[in-house]
């Protein structure tokens, strides 16, 4: 069992060079800034990006802040989209029950 643990974490090690630049779509902004793609870098857990002020942004989670195609940064946005719906429309009820 150890054996097989540390042999898969060698090939996810192996599959994200971590020297080497790749292209993500962004989907953390969806709903404000929209989806965008970026050369990143690959870091343990996340990815990051520095910009031409030399701040640096982490994006976490595949699938979730990021992605390798823009067909699941779409997707992504859509639920987003969705959820962000059903809130808002809970906030109107909320308040169109208020009484004064």
């Amino acid at each position: 069992m150890i054996w097989i643990r540390r042999n898969l974490r060698e090939e996810k090690i192996e599959r994200w060079n971590l020297s080497a630049n790749f292209k993500v779509w962004i989907s953390k902004y969806a709903l404000t800034k929209g989806i965008y793609e970026l050369e990143v870098k690959r870091c343990v857990n996340s990815i990051r990006d520095k910009d031409e002020s030399d701040m640096v942004s982490y994006f976490h989670g595949e699938g979730k802040e990021w992605h390798l195609t823009k067909e699941s940064a779409i997707v992504r946005a859509e639920e987003m989209k969705l959820r962000k719906i059903e809130s808002v429309k809970k906030q109107l009820n909320k308040l169109e029950k208020l009484k004064f």
